[in-house]
């Protein structure tokens, strides 16, 4: 018996494959059936009247009736590169439009606007999308305000040039009728008329299409706009800094190159006012290193805060001491409020940063001054420009000028902004718009030399830049040794305007006094075993760690 199960082993094997090859169903479910489409209606009827107005009505009535019949009707077409042909439906009876499907039962009307266009031969063009599958037998009936010049019809997918089953014209010209059999899911049948010139005087409804490529379409109309706008726009930004920024520069550029504002050379200007044939120590017109500073530059900046308190230490309202300290310490300086100092005579901004350095106290450490006098710090700041604009020098504040140009700027680079994205979504000029913010970032930019001196500032910023030259060549050889100490003390500050600390400290390091080194200066109390020899490390240090100081106030750090 197991002999014979052995030899009907492979023959029952493959018997129950062959089975299984031939009904394949019994072995595996069958796989799942696509959705089936939408029956086809039996007949579709449609006639289309357009009327003299260019409004096409439309009434569609499908056999058989009874059931729900629903349509997404083509309402956007391609016309052109930058536009697409819109139709529009209206007065829908026995149906509803949701404005992208048409629900209606057997029988709907419908107004369309949009669908007629003048062709090149002077004639119009009625064209609309009649007949959506599935339908299995379709007549379109056109009637219109004249004769029928030509016609046509396309049916398959929107867009297709397959020509529909037959379209002809009645013996009076006046009437067109299409058909189609078979049309299919997703199949559309259009028909196309031609009617005389004039017979509607319809247009069609064209949107604009929003393309980047188109936006911003580089051409001979947008280029040549474009560069002709970009040499007004910055046309009149470089004319604005002619009339109303300029004049000081070109005044200063004038009469810097000699230093004077009368005539004779530089020299000879520098040796009457620093008074070397006489003794006498004046500074360049009077002008204190805060005015100097903010001359120059036209900013009242940390550096003029920072000469201007080394400025009232030389001239004797307060002492500035270095600490003793410790190798791994930081420095530190104390100031020390004199007796008897004139109060009286200070300038504003000098009395506002008088007030803020001491507050009501006789001494201070430096480092306490890391943002304790913040509030106090921007009255210093508006009493040195009002100072200039006192002064002559200036017709407005500097600072109000710049944010007055500055702001104007900022506002024009916004609308440049706006006007980009309207003239790019709605036309093809969107390259205009940059012009606009590369104007407004000009000017933006350009505020910051808006602000210009009168002729009484120019000829004093000649007077400076003289006396800048001076700073950066003189030696104390060049004054008397019993005037040296009091005469290079005063022009320190001047040399912290104009970054020439080191130079100037050295050379007061070198002083003597009655033919021994001096330990100190009137103004400059160093610590014990401390003499001038290292001054010019502790000014360096000094003035480095009081802008550091005022720099720590967000008040200042805007300048």
């Amino acid at each position: 018996m197991l002999d014979l199960a052995r030899r009907l082993g492979p023959a029952a094997l493959l018997a129950a494959l062959a089975v299984l090859a031939v009904s394949p169903a019994h072995a595996s479910p069958a796989p799942a059936q696509p959705a089936r489409a939408a029956a086809p209606a039996d007949k579709d009827e449609v006639t289309l009247e357009l009327r003299r107005d260019g409004v096409l009505h439309v009434k569609e009535t499908v056999t058989p009736a009874g059931g729900t019949v629903r349509r997404t009707p083509i309402t956007r077409t391609r016309f052109d590169d930058g536009h697409d042909r819109v139709y529009r439906l209206s007065n829908v009876k026995g149906g509803s439009y949701d404005g992208e499907t048409l629900t209606f039962g057997g029988t709907v009307e419908y107004d369309v606007t949009g669908a007629v266009s003048p062709v090149a031969d002077g004639g119009e063009e009625l064209r609309w999308f009649a007949v959506s599958g599935p339908v299995r037998d379709a007549v379109v009936t056109v009637t219109g305000p004249g004769r029928v010049q030509n016609l046509s019809c396309f049916a398959g997918e929107p867009g297709a040039a397959t020509a529909c089953t037959g379209a002809s014209v009645d013996e009076t010209g006046a009437t067109a009728t299409f058909e189609q059999q078979d049309l299919r899911q997703g199949q559309t049948l259009t028909v196309v008329v031609g009617y005389p010139k004039g017979a509607t005087g319809a247009a069609p409804i064209l949107e604009r299409r929003f393309e980047l490529s188109n936006a911003f379409a580089l051409n001979a109309v947008t280029g040549g706009s474009l560069a002709a706008l970009l040499v007004l726009l910055l046309g009149g930004v470089g004319l604005l800094y002619w009339t109303r920024g300029r004049d000081a520069r070109v005044i200063g550029s004038e009469t810097a190159g000699t230093g004077t504002a009368g005539g004779g050379t530089t020299g000879d200007w520098l040796n009457q006012v620093s008074g070397h044939g006489g003794g006498r120590f004046t500074p360049p017109d009077g002008v204190r290193p805060g005015q100097i500073g903010t001359l120059v530059d036209e900013q009242a900046d940390v550096v003029d805060v920072t000469a201007t308190l080394v400025d009232l230490a030389v001239r004797g309202f307060l002492r500035i001491d270095e600490q003793p300290r410790q190798t791994y310490e930081s420095p530190d300086w104390c100031l020390v409020k004199l007796p008897g100092a004139p109060i009286g005579d200070l300038l504003p901004y000098e009395r506002a940063l008088w007030d803020a350095v001491f507050d009501g106290r006789d001494r201070v450490l430096l480092s306490q001054l890391h943002g304790s006098f913040a509030t106090r710090l921007t009255a210093v700041r508006d009493a040195l420009y009002q100072d200039v604009v006192d002064q002559g020098w200036f017709a407005r504040r500097p600072d109000s000028v710049r944010s007055r140009w500055t702001t104007l700027g900022v506002v024009v680079l916004a609308l440049g902004v706006v006007a980009t994205v309207l003239l790019a979504w709605f036309t093809s000029y969107g390259l205009l718009g940059p012009a606009l913010i590369i104007a407004g970032a000009a000017l933006a930019f350009g505020g910051q030399y808006m602000p210009a001196k009168t002729a009484k500032g120019a000829e004093a910023l000649a007077h400076t830049l003289g006396f800048r030259e001076y700073l950066a060549r003189a030696s104390a050889d060049d004054v008397p040794p019993d005037r040296r100490v009091e005469l290079f003390s005063r022009y320190l500050p001047y040399a912290v305007i104009f970054d020439n600390v080191d130079r100037w400290a050295g050379i007061v390091g070198t002083f003597t006094g009655d033919g021994r080194q001096a330990d100190h200066l009137y103004w400059y109390q160093g610590p014990a075993e401390w003499d001038l020899s290292r001054f010019a490390d502790s000014m360096r240090t000094f003035t480095l760690t009081t802008s550091g100081a005022i720099s720590s106030s967000r008040q200042f750090r805007s300048l």
